[in-house]
């Protein structure tokens, strides 16, 4: 009997696990280009994936874009789709490039994030779902907004001289 019962906490466990960890396909009617996570594994780099698909940070002050000075515009990892432009990036001194407005609003979505015991809006590719990062109210003038975007959920595309 006892062993009987040790079976079922343990297969209910692993069930619980399973679906806790399982990465689950993002709403194509929200999100028309969401994809598996099988998908992106195979389009993205290791660390585009672990942030965009499984929501994560890279370090600040030691990833791709923060100290970008360059002309250009900063493109979803993902699609290739135009994000920010180097026009609106400034010096927030978080370590992370930060925007005060995306290029069209309507490339990005945001959404709530209540992990961590914090409540934050995320910002999410509008036509994947993906995770790029959050949006704060602490950002310059005219917007006043500080979107916040992790170096590897983007390309940097360098402007071509005239």
């Amino acid at each position: 009997m006892k062993f009987k019962m040790f079976k079922l906490v343990c297969s209910f466990l692993v069930l619980l696990v399973t679906a806790a960890c399982g990465q689950q396909t993002p709403d194509v009617k929200t999100f028309p280009e969401a994809h598996p996570a099988e998908y992106w594994k195979k389009i993205l780099t290791p660390e585009a994936f672990e942030i965009m698909v499984n929501r994560g940070t890279e370090r600040p002050f030691n990833n791709p874009y923060w100290n970008n000075h360059q002309k250009g515009v900063y493109v979803s990892a993902a699609t290739g789709k135009p994000l920010f432009s180097s026009d609106t990036k400034f010096e927030s001194g978080t370590g992370w490039p930060s925007f005060y407005k995306p290029i069209d609003p309507d490339a990005i979505m945001v959404i709530k994030d209540n992990s961590f015991g914090m409540e934050r809006e995320e910002v999410v590719e509008r036509s994947t779902g993906l995770h790029l990062g959050h949006v704060f109210d602490d950002g310059p003038p005219p917007t006043g907004k500080r979107y916040c975007m992790n170096s590897y959920a983007l390309k940097f595309v360098k402007a071509e001289k005239k």
